[in-house]
């Protein structure tokens, strides 16, 4: 039995279904997600972990406590100002779906391609995005110095579309964590590592996870505002902007 080999078998189905066990008792005792929420963490993890591989669900599970941390810090402040998504930090299953779906279909793409080595960096890149917006979003909205991303102009703690200097650094510290955790799990999965090829990679994915943030808030600006697209929407489409990003970096043949 080799835990290190991806895709459906014994040994990844194994190791996937003791950390989506230990992520549903997990998240009942940090009240991370709400009861379908964790439903639907728990369906997400087990085809990110037995389509892709288990060291992939856990760069899934280090983006999901670490936005945890990010919607918690100074919760009672923000609940105040009418900046937080649920009444006691809980994140429900439509919060599981915007950013957990695209890394899904991408572990799908990697099974039915069986290129698992050029997959695991989409997949990164669509986490990496999620993780940048939740940093920002969590942590740049109390950041009083925000202004509108497409005029500059001063706007209101929590507008869609605002940045603050605080919500950059926190966007780049996200995308950054998930970087690093990619990098290792590639590393751990992949035969014959060429440690500065992963390097470089980890580092643009690092980028491309900041830059989605910037499309997140361009969208949110210009659609969103406006009523022409939903927050959840505009998840998806910024996460889909950073895998394209990453596809046409990697030079990954269609």
């Amino acid at each position: 039995m080799n835990i290190f080999e991806s895709g459906l078998n014994t040994g990844n189905l194994i190791v996937t279904s003791i950390l989506v066990v230990g992520l549903l008792y997990a998240s009942s005792k940090a009240r991370m997600l709400d009861k379908k929420g964790a439903n639907a963490a728990a369906v997400l993890g087990i085809i990110v972990g037995g389509l892709g591989h288990w060291t992939w669900l856990l760069i899934l599970l280090g983006f999901l406590v670490c936005s945890h941390k990010a919607t918690k810090w100074r919760f009672d402040e923000k609940s105040e100002l009418g900046m937080c998504e649920s009444n006691d930090g809980h994140r429900g299953w439509t919060n599981v779906v915007a950013n957990g779906a695209i890394p899904g279909l991408m572990c799908v793409f990697a099974y039915l391609s069986e290129d698992y080595e050029s997959w695991i960096w989409m997949f990164g890149a669509a986490v990496a995005v999620a993780a940048s917006d939740t940093f920002a979003s969590e942590i740049g909205c109390m950041d009083t110095r925000v202004r509108m991303i497409t005029t500059f102009k001063p706007c209101q703690q929590g507008e869609n579309g605002g940045f603050s200097p605080n919500g950059q650094l926190a966007a780049i510290v996200g995308s950054s964590v998930v970087a690093v955790l990619t990098l290792a799990a590639w590393a751990l999965t992949t035969d014959d590592v060429a440690l500065n090829e992963g390097l470089r990679l980890g580092g643009i994915l690092a980028v491309i996870g900041w830059l989605g943030c910037q499309i997140d808030s361009y969208l949110g600006a210009l659609l969103e505002n406006r009523g022409y697209l939903t927050k959840g929407s505009v998840n998806a489409l910024a996460i889909t902007g950073g895998v394209l990003m990453m596809w046409v970096y990697s030079g990954m043949p269609l």
